[in-house]
């Protein structure tokens, strides 16, 4: 059913603080995720006037590059990444620029040099001394550029200084502890933005809209009406060439314990009292505060084996390059969370996420209970009703729902009615979360930012469940093929109680 957006006006919302003039230092700019994401969300947002006037980039990594070689890198990048335009691109060009240095380096060295260009494009621009730093490096070097930054005297001056921290933030609940006490030894805690690109995705954000702007749907978002809840993360790709990241890594640091648990608390939080940083940001700490202790038995992990892909042969994780041939890194996990509160008691949220599965997929479902007495004589059961947030592909929002058949008799289908943002607002591919997040660095809006004690909940949940994985090894890895949706087990754990995964 194709969805049209009504013709009214805009409403905005006050967000407060405008985007500030400021430069942008991106570490480990040479690396994969400024390539494929930070660079080509930057140019989104000038493309559509976003940026503050003046606006700079620098960009600090290891390689060997000039100002104009590492314009040329980001080119080729955001050709790769964007609509591309060429005059649009030499305007955007002009504000970068590049210092080569060693993340190790000694504060009057390398972190030095960085100071003087800052304070040669401060000069040219005539702009205010602001500065955000975007940590886009593997995390062992999170608080050792911290630590430089601070030593250097780049960490203060005459106006403000914000910190993006990528994921993982630290690898358990201890050492999440250790780097933030060594962040907020230099940083305050208003100036540091643990970022979580989900969350600057416009469905999940349309899922706090749906909910609290729309009053048909918030008083049957509790237990009474809702059976359970899936939450599916699913990727097509192998892990490339990311071997000694994944290996130290494995699927629920990479994925649970902040993408998944972020799109939990989405779905589950109690209305804030306003939408910003503060009322959100608690809200979803209660959430996680809320959910049970996770026991071994309501979890399944797996490993894929080689198998098939779009008709393409693939290779199973032992064989990646740089894996052991006896590796025992989980690339899929299953869970059952419960929530135990006055809203979702009794209610089993069921996540899922993992690598070569059968195509590509980012949803939050939820199913609702079946009615209580069906008057119709059906021959087999009727499925119940279920509404799918779709992070990707096609974003947008899909519900299911019982309707008769036109005809002389009485015939009920489940259909399907879909808002999707190519039909209801003409736009093809929503803009990346990426632009979103960082313009709220800019403007110093926290609301979609994980705070502290969030991290410290979310590694408290996990970390029981990778120390007994970690403490076993698994029997029968690999135990699912690549292009499928995941082990039998984990079919099982959804099953105990007569549900099964379903994509809306």
């Amino acid at each position: 059913m194709e969805q049209h957006a009504i013709e009214t006006d805009c409403i905005g919302i006050d967000k407060g603080e405008d985007a500030s003039p400021c430069t942008m230092v991106i570490f480990g700019a040479s690396g994969d995720l400024t390539r494929r994401e930070l660079v080509p969300a930057l140019f989104e947002l000038a493309g559509q006037g976003l940026l503050p006037d003046p606006f700079a980039i620098v960009g600090f990594a290891r390689s060997d590059w000039n100002d104009d070689e590492f314009r040329q890198e980001m080119r080729d990048a955001v050709k790769e990444q964007c609509s591309f335009d060429a005059d649009r691109w030499e305007e955007f060009a002009r504000r970068l620029r590049y210092v080569s240095g060693d993340f190790n380096a000694s504060p009057d060295a390398d972190y030095a040099t960085l100071g003087k260009r800052l304070d040669e494009i401060r000069f040219e621009l005539q702009m205010p001394d602001n500065v955000m730093f975007h940590l886009a490096t593997p995390p062992s070097f999170f608080s050792v550029i911290v630590g430089k930054l601070e030593a250097s005297g780049l960490s203060k001056g005459d106006g403000w200084r914000r910190l993006v921290v990528e994921k993982p933030f630290g690898e358990d609940e201890e050492s999440a502890r250790e780097l933030d006490e060594k962040v907020r030894a230099v940083f305050d805690e208003e100036q540091i933005y643990r970022i979580d690109h989900f969350l600057g995705k416009e469905t999940v954000q349309n899922m706090l809209v749906f909910r609290f702007a729309n009053p048909s749907f918030e008083p049957i978002w509790n237990r009474n009406y809702i059976d359970h809840v899936q939450i599916t993360v699913a990727e097509e790709i192998g892990i490339g060439t990311r071997a000694s990241f994944y290996e130290k890594t494995g699927v629920v640091r990479d994925m649970v314990q902040n993408h998944l648990f972020s799109l939990l608390c989405m779905t589950a939080i109690e209305p804030p009292v306003q939408f910003k940083g503060p009322a959100l940001r608690d809200e979803t700490v209660k959430v996680l505060e809320a959910i049970q202790p996770l026991q071994p038995e309501s979890a399944v992990r797996g490993q894929y084996g080689a198998g098939v892909i779009d008709d393409h042969q693939v290779r199973g994780y032992r064989q990646e390059q740089n894996v052991a041939d006896d590796s025992v890194t989980p690339t899929y996990a299953a869970v059952e969370l419960c929530i135990d509160n006055w809203r979702w008691a009794g209610v089993p949220f069921y996540l899922r996420t993992g690598k070569r599965m059968a195509r590509k997929l980012t949803e939050v479902a939820i199913h609702f209970k079946t009615t209580p007495h069906l008057m119709f004589p059906l021959t087999e059961t009727l499925r119940a009703n279920a509404l799918a947030f779709r992070l990707q592909p096609e974003e947008g929002i899909v519900q299911t729902f019982a309707a008769k058949q036109p005809g002389p008799t009485l015939c009920i289908r489940n259909v399907r009615s879909s808002f999707l943002y190519a039909s209801a607002f003409q736009v093809e591919e929503p803009p990346r979360a990426y632009a979103w997040l960082l313009l709220d660095v800019m403007e110093g809006d926290q609301t979609l930012f994980a705070r502290a004690d969030w991290i410290d909940r979310a590694w408290s949940i996990v970390d029981p469940l990778i120390d007994h994985w970690e403490s076993r090894s698994p029997e029968g890895f690999p135990n699912y093929e690549a292009g499928s949706w995941g082990p039998a087990a984990a079919d099982v754990l959804i099953g105990r109680e007569g549900r099964s995964w379903a994509v809306i």
